[in-house]
């Protein structure tokens, strides 16, 4: 590698050399590591106040009251609170813990916490460890330096964390101290939700009452709670901390906002699923051997498709518990990747021209027993009740797919939607061939003269075991896609906490539910039979969604129109899909299903439009930064050589009265003088467009006109800036270039 001494590009070729010359790192042998030889089950949960636990440590009417609260979602009995907290105090300290925290989930995306000893003083004044029931039930930081879309100001700071006891409590191990944290929700003096973890909880119980009525006009007495269950794989890059360092667009923005593209891409397919260099199977089985200790069930692991990029996917859970474990598994992913010298890289579209990053969460809903309701069966009955909860779904989907897709909006995940790695803004679902099979037969009304039980077992939905993972094909291209036995919600980002897209999916589905449930009843009561009426009701679903079923390739020109003819809505950016919020109808859904107040609905349109506001700006700043003090430097210096060169020549030329061939050559000198003055006062005019750009959008009035003038105007004007920076880095000789090009970042490691 050519090292040009003295030049911008010094930091540049030294970053190229650490990052070459590293060697796996091994952390088995560590003091804290000791553990990390012993199979997966004897460590699985052992940082966690689990089951387990709470059976060894608990007397056993308190066990069985905590474990009744968790298991049916009830109200926690105050009188046991101090007993729980006596114990998980004791477990903790037996493990090393000094202090605790209510941990939670604000509306920046990632995690917050207040760390408290568990120092006391007793009667006489001696220091004691203590941990009280109010403890551990509710904590009370500061609430107005949150986002909060104007619900909480600095005079009125109260707000209050809540012990969600259905989470388990983890113990985090740092270099100095371990700290037990109580996974928690975040509300307000007046009890408005401040956090991401509380409409979760909101909309999981609307869920389950809606779908508990279902299960017993199928003759179930006592339901039991219903459970939506969830399973997000979480892809990521890791490129090499020195060249992060030498980045300030990844820094400060989370992506690369200038960037050529390199010679090799991901063109040759050669590394999804490919053999996992030493350096990162380290940082991965690290990464696991935290998190199984945490009780957090990681299970695959493997190259994605972009060079540099990867993925982990983890074993279902309650999609309360799943929300905290993924929070927990981006924090201690970051945390490890520093350990092995790595960047962990989890915006939606870290490098332009390879594939982002998403979060594939696979979604289902699971009764009390611990069935899977989208599960298709072995028996008539069973069937007939994957129908119901399946074209609920559908239902859902179609009626609330703005909502839906309001609820993965970003400015990161603007970049990705669309992008041929990611499904495309349009909402639709994806079911595969038999199964659509056997919902257009239904349409068709097909053996309606037979009676309800032979057309059930003609339509061959008597048994449908076959509807397997094997036999649904995947549909990479779309944004919902039936597996098997749950939905892929592909369109979830990478950065994202999956709490709110999960509210607004239960949302939809939820009033579906509804829908169906009134519709069954209302025949029943009229005196159909139970299998002809979920039959006629299952049928008119199917007619009223069919515009949100799609086969294809959602990625084809041809589906945007066809989604358009269908009347499905393509909101293309966060300020469009986020007008959502504001529609009365939606609000009105939210509020009646007690997910969303219609304050907090306003807020959370505010907090969210705002963050994409400060995003755009950040960016916005970043790359005027490094267009000013690295690209244009660089770039002059190259032009004052090259001038200098082609002067030079040309007094050569006419003293010596060299041929034609010399005078060529000199000719070939100046046109790339040329070019580089050309992308020299194009990125100049560019970067004055984007002046003007930002001073506009900075004008609006409202915060909703705000943000549609930086997608408008914005957006397009930092690709210009973009362009010409990245031709200058086309054209300059490698030594004058200051910033790590991506053949570096995403090839060596």
């Amino acid at each position: 590698m050519p090292f040009a001494s003295d030049s911008a590009a010094d930091a540049r070729f030294h970053a190229i050399r650490e990052a070459g010359s590293r060697s796996p790192r091994c952390f088995r042998g560590e003091p804290d590591k000791s553990d990390s030889s012993r199979p997966i089950s004897e460590i699985f949960g052992i940082n966690t106040f689990n089951e387990r636990v709470m059976r060894e440590k608990l007397p056993g009417k308190v066990f069985r009251k905590l474990r009744q609260t968790i298991r049916r979602g009830e109200k926690l009995d105050m009188e046991i609170a101090d007993s729980v907290a006596h114990a998980m105090k004791e477990w903790a300290l037996e493990r090393g813990v000094t202090h605790f925290c209510h941990w939670f989930q604000p509306q920046t995306g990632l995690t917050a916490e207040k760390h408290d000893s568990f120092l006391s003083f007793d009667d006489e004044g001696q220091a004691i460890e203590r941990f009280s029931g109010s403890q551990l039930i509710q904590s009370e930081p500061d609430a107005s330096s949150f986002p909060s879309g104007g619900m909480r100001s600095t005079f009125e700071a109260r707000g209050y964390t809540a012990w969600d006891p259905s989470s388990p409590a983890f113990i985090v191990e740092g270099a100095n101290g371990k700290v037990l944290c109580i996974p928690s929700a975040f509300i307000s003096y007046h009890g408005e939700a401040l956090d991401q973890k509380a409409p979760l909880l909101r909309s999981m119980e609307a869920v389950s009452q809606r779908a508990r009525e279902i299960l017993k006009l199928f003759g179930q007495k006592d339901p039991g709670r219903v459970t939506t269950t969830v399973g997000p794989e979480q892809e990521y890059f890791l490129i090499d901390r020195s060249f992060f360092h030498l980045r300030p667009d990844l820094m400060a923005a989370g992506r690369t906002l200038l960037g050529a593209k390199p010679p090799k891409g991901q063109e040759l397919e050669d590394h999804y699923f490919g053999s996992i260099k030493d350096r990162v199977q380290a940082y991965m089985q690290e990464v696991e051997f935290e998190l199984y200790r945490l009780g957090i069930p990681a299970k695959t692991r493997h190259n994605e498709v972009a060079p540099a990029q990867y993925e982990m996917a983890p074993i279902f859970e309650e999609a309360n518990i799943a929300a905290d474990h993924n929070q927990i598994a981006m924090e201690v992913m970051r945390r490890v990747a520093l350990r092995h010298d790595f960047a962990l890289l989890l915006h939606e579209k870290p490098f332009a021209g390879i594939n982002g990053s998403g979060k594939h969460v696979n979604w289902s809903v699971q009764s009390a027993e611990g069935v899977n309701l989208l599960e298709p069966g072995d028996t008539p009955e069973r069937n007939l009740q994957f129908l119901v909860f399946l074209v609920s779904v559908l239902k859902g989907v179609h009626k609330r797919g703005a909502l839906i897709r309001s609820g993965v909006a970003s400015a990161g995940n603007d970049h990705r939607l669309g992008a041929n790695e990611a499904p495309p803004a349009i909402v639709s679902v994806f079911l595969g061939e038999q199964l659509t099979r056997i919902l257009d037969a239904i349409e068709r009304g097909e053996n309606s003269q037979e009676s309800t039980e032979k057309r059930i077992l003609s339509l061959g939905i008597g048994k449908l075991p076959i509807i397997s993972r094997d036999q649904t094909d995947r549909n990479r291209t779309s944004p919902f896609a039936f597996t098997g036995n749950k939905f892929e919600f592909r369109a979830v980002g990478a950065a994202f906490s999956i709490s709110y897209p999960l509210a607004m999916l239960n949302a939809a589905v939820c009033e579906a539910l509804e829908e169906i449930g009134s519709e069954l009843k209302q025949r029943l009561k009229d005196g159909a039979p139970l299998n002809r009426a979920v039959m006629d009701v299952v049928k008119a679903a199917i007619v009223e969604t069919k515009a949100v079923r799609f086969e294809g390739n959602n990625y084809a020109e041809e589906w945007v129109e066809e989604a358009e003819r269908r009347g499905l809505p393509n909101l293309k950016t966060t300020p469009e899909a986020l007008d959502v919020l504001t529609r009365a109808d939606d609000k009105r859904l939210l509020k009646r299903l007690g997910i969303f107040s219609a304050e907090e609905c306003e807020a959370r349109y505010h907090v969210k439009m705002e963050r994409y506001i400060k995003d755009l700006e950040i960016e916005v700043e970043t790359v005027r930064d490094m267009a000013y003090t690295m690209v244009l430097p660089a770039a002059y210096r190259f032009q004052g050589e090259l001038s200098n060169s082609v002067e030079s020549a040309g007094r050569a030329l006419a003293q010596l009265k060299l041929d034609a061939r010399v005078s060529g050559s000199i000719k070939r000198q100046s046109d790339q003088l040329l070019g580089v003055l050309e992308q020299i006062g194009g990125l100049h005019e560019s970067l004055e467009s984007l002046d003007r750009a930002m001073d506009k959008a900075g004008r609006a009035k409202k915060v909703g006109e705000h943000g549609r003038l930086l997608a408008e105007n914005v957006v397009p004007a930092l690709a210009k800036v973009r362009e010409h920076c990245d031709a200058l880095e086309e054209k300059l000789p490698d030594g004058y270039w200051p910033l790590p090009k991506y053949r570096e970042m995403l090839f060596i490691s």
